[in-house]
């Protein structure tokens, strides 16, 4: 009978990627992949620690998954594991701690733990092992027509709340050529998007073009980004390419008429800004303002026709005033996003922002947090209301219930959700034009 494995993943795209990575090679080894919540030899949490709540999200899920499965092997994987090594070794519901680094070995780590070696300590400093471990990459999806593709690790920016840098380590980039072997593996299996993804990945390239630079905040490559992506736009298979988030200061008009030329590149756009007040931007060490933020939106709406834009932005960040949020609340709106992702500030230990003065209350966090969410709610409704009457071409993707109907759903290129009654099925990509939907946030649409 074979040992049974199954996964929790908490935190980024990395994250999701790097477990699906780990997945196939259980999967290799002959494990059968089993649902979180049914019985399994093998339970993997790959945790995130960008937060104190993500870390206490990946102690809950560690302890629920020995509650599950009291005689399983409970692996702690990743970023928590990374950042807090010593904590997790002594934790008794965890079997095995592994490091980032060590991922592409966890199959031979977990036998040797069951054959009764011991267990694994493997939280090292570097990322680079599941960088340039060619063994390390996805082979396998189950029905899928979208995979995220990790194209670097690791992060030199060193923002004033953020750990990560402490946990990945520093920028390193995979060779294109393993990239695009990767890719060409996975369109044969039917997946046609393709996610760029990477813990910073307006970084890729630069260690390449730079061996031996020293790190330093204004890392980029942007032309050996443009090439990468050229050569997976070049990709028999290939019908859409996405990038995750975007550093502001990599847009430049070059690059962004450069973008344009990709003919699977998706106009969506996250570029992550954490707050509209300057005086905040340069608390948090975020190497730009808003006025530099404006006019690299700017370039790509004046590249791009109605470019989706989204980012991430926290509230409630130490020593923020009425008056900075209010200028951060009033950015946003004028700047127009699609979504935002909108983050109440979680004091993390062993960042600078953990020290300083005027941290602020749970109650003022969530305040300020709601009426960010409001104003996101308008502009997520006002761009959606602009594409009414459009046409797109949808990717559909899985089936689903809504307002009380069967639908198969998808995604236009500016990742606006669409579904229409199923009688599309998942993969294909149609020519639609774009109706009201049948719930908040949703379009539907007649098949042109």
């Amino acid at each position: 009978m074979k040992k049974r494995v199954s996964f929790h993943n908490l935190g980024c795209k990395v994250n999701a990627y790097e477990t699906d990575v780990m997945s196939a090679l259980f999967e290799d080894a002959g494990y059968e992949n089993v649902p979180f919540e049914e019985p399994a030899d093998v339970v993997v949490i790959n945790t995130c620690t960008v937060t104190n709540i993500a870390d206490r999200k990946s102690r809950q899920m560690l302890h629920r998954a020995k509650k599950l499965n009291p005689d399983a092997v409970v692996v702690a994987a990743g970023c928590y594991v990374t950042a807090d090594a010593e904590r997790a070794l002594k934790d008794e519901g965890i079997d095995i701690c592994i490091g980032n680094p060590d991922k592409p070995r966890i199959v031979e780590i977990v036998e040797a733990h069951i054959n009764g070696k011991g267990m694994q300590e493997a939280a090292a400093e570097s990322s680079e092992a599941c960088v340039s471990n060619k063994d390390f990459r996805l082979t396998r999806l189950n029905e899928r027509t979208r995979a995220y593709i990790k194209i670097q690790d690791g992060c030199n920016q060193f923002c004033s709340y953020c750990i990560i840098p402490f946990a990945r380590g520093r920028t390193v980039s995979r060779s294109k050529e393993d990239i695009l072997a990767e890719i060409r593996g996975l369109t044969v299996l039917g997946v046609s998007e393709f996610v760029i993804t990477g813990i910073h990945v307006s970084s890729y390239g630069y260690d390449i073009e730079k061996p031996d630079a020293k790190p330093k905040a204004d890392c980029f490559a942007p032309e050996t980004l443009l090439d990468l992506l050229r050569s997976i736009d070049a990709l028999e298979g290939v019908r859409r390419i996405r990038l995750s988030s975007l550093e502001p200061r990599i847009i430049t008009k070059e690059f962004a008429e450069g973008l344009k030329e990709i003919r699977a590149l998706c106009p969506h756009f996250h570029l992550s800004l954490q707050s509209g007040s300057d005086s905040v931007l340069k608390r948090m060490n975020r190497h730009y303002d808003t006025k530099d933020y404006e006019e690299r939106v700017a370039i790509l709406r004046g590249v791009f026709d109605d470019p989706a834009i989204t980012t991430d932005v926290i509230v409630g960040f130490p020593g923020e005033t009425e008056e900075e949020f209010a200028q951060s609340l009033s950015f946003a709106e004028k700047t127009g996003f699609y979504q935002m992702h909108i983050f109440k500030y979680s004091k993390r230990k062993g960042t600078v922002a953990a020290n300083m003065p005027g941290q602020l209350t749970e109650a003022q966090k969530a305040e300020r947090s709601d009426r960010m969410e409001e104003a996101e709610r308008r502009m997520t409704e006002e761009y959606i209301s602009r594409h009414v009457g459009r046409e797109a071409e949808v990717l559909f993707e899985e089936e689903c219930v809504a307002a009380g109907q069967n639908m198969l759903t998808g995604y236009t290129r500016e990742y606006i959700r669409v579904a229409v009654p199923a009688d599309a099925k998942a993969g294909d990509i149609r020519h639609i034009r774009l109706t009201p939907g049948p719930e908040a946030g949703i379009l539907s649409g007649v098949e042109l």
